[in-house]
């Protein structure tokens, strides 16, 4: 499991920079037509420079986008920059800087997140390495009431201060001035490895836990939960907020290795056991390094997700009614040997949103698809890119949806240095 974690942030952090991508507002003079449907693909130049990579994407008050990325150029220190977005108003500002030193974790697969809360503040976690282990790295986290000009408390999510791996977090709005996250944690493997025991084996014991806290707006920490104890050991993990509290998606492990994925709410003051979204029954010795996205609208939640059940590669999506007790039968959006997955999804008011990447010989694409709300019918397909990026290099693309049409941001290649682009699709 391990070497497969490690291969993928390889993998990501080869890339240097060496030149400056303009801000600027989207480029609505150049929209690609698309005989498939009324949507079309707009170029959204990115104010990342050369050498940037791992973009998240969210939505904030005010129609505010907020875009985040890792800028590694050759000779100087790996950068945490952001910027925030509105499509009346463009990049509102240059580009700032988080965080920035050798020891900023910089993995295609394992990235920052960036939150803001109905307060107006916002939130940041990222990965730091830890001095003491070759292999470890802390979940941390910051906030800034400002509008990002400082970042004035920063904390560990983690508290158990062991040299194991703290990763894969995803950030929620747990009220109007704390937000909630999850992260997958190595201390019990930590724990059975000096024990001498096999990790992973019988009822959890050894294996890397899904743990969930909240924090305040001092970074005052509430009490850490273990939501599951045995998950996969790599792969992404993703929350939306419904209308019963908090639904987290994530990929599960199962005594006999099936590794399918599964949700889990938080409602009074604790977390509902695991169901999974379906059985596809996707039998792996191995983390795949593919993590689930979930979207949400009331009790309206859609789920997409990677998996080889079946001995078929295949992207699914999966709709629930009532946030997430059940779900429907999935929906098949794309199989086949060139499916990649690194899938994420996204509801408006007119359709669910899915987006993919695929690769052949003739290299990578990437992938969006519109679907009716109940899921009954594909509305239409497009190819939003095709990537110079190959394998892991591309990282997973980050898709968020509001009234003005879906909202995309990836990583991909130009000459062998990263490079983040952007798209918006709107009729």
């Amino acid at each position: 499991m391990k070497s497969m974690h490690t291969r993928a942030r390889i993998a990501a952090a080869i890339f240097v920079a060496i030149a400056l991508v303009p801000a600027c507002k989207r480029d609505a003079d150049t929209p690609a037509a698309n005989p498939n449907g009324d949507y079309r693909v707009q170029v959204w130049a990115l104010p990342a420079a050369a050498g940037s990579m791992a973009p998240d994407l969210s939505l904030a008050s005010g129609d505010r986008l907020l875009l985040s990325w890792l800028n590694r150029q050759q000779g100087r220190r790996t950068a945490l920059q952001f910027a925030t977005y509105t499509d009346a108003g463009g990049w509102q500002s240059q580009p700032r800087t988080i965080a920035v030193g050798q020891s900023l974790v910089a993995n295609g697969a394992d990235t920052p997140h960036l939150l803001g809360t109905p307060d107006g503040a916002i939130w940041v976690q990222w990965l730091q390495a830890r001095p003491d282990s070759p292999s470890g790295y802390d979940t941390v986290l910051a906030r800034s009431r400002d509008g990002g000009m400082s970042w004035n408390q920063i904390t560990n999510v983690n508290d158990d201060g062991l040299g194991v791996e703290h990763g894969f977090a995803t950030l929620w709005a747990a009220g109007s001035d704390r937000i909630g996250i999850a992260w997958l944690d190595g201390r019990a493997q930590a724990a059975a490895h000096a024990e001498g025991a096999h990790a992973g084996e019988g009822d959890g014991t050894g294996a890397m836990q899904l743990r969930a806290n909240a924090f305040d707006m001092d970074l005052g920490r509430g009490t850490d939960m273990v939501a599951d104890a045995r998950t996969c050991d790599c792969c992404q993990t993703d929350v939306a907020l419904t209308g019963k509290g908090p639904l987290l998606a994530y990929r599960d492990r199962a005594d006999d290795e099936v590794r399918d994925i599964a949700v889990l709410r938080f409602e009074a003051g604790a977390w509902s056991a695991p169901k999974a979204v379906h059985a596809d029954g996707w039998k792996t010795e191995a983390c795949p390094v593919n993590g689930p996205a979930v979207a949400a609208r009331g009790n309206t939640a859609v789920v997409g997700w990677y998996s080889e059940g079946g001995g078929i590669a295949a992207v699914r999506i999966a709709r629930s009614t009532d946030a997430g007790d059940a779900f429907a039968a999935p929906v098949i959006v794309d199989k086949g040997a060139a499916v990649l997955g690194r899938v994420d999804v996204a509801l408006d008011a007119q359709q669910a949103w899915v987006t993919w990447l695929r690769e052949d010989a003739s290299g990578q694409t990437l992938m969006l698809a519109r679907y009716a709300p109940d899921l009954s019918r594909e509305l239409q397909r497009m190819v939003v890119a095709r990537l110079d990026a190959r394998g892991h290099a591309s990282g997973t693309p980050k898709l968020v949806a509001n009234a003005s049409g879906a909202w995309l941001a990836w990583t991909d290649s130009i000459d062998g240095v990263a490079a983040l682009k952007g798209a918006l699709v709107a009729r």
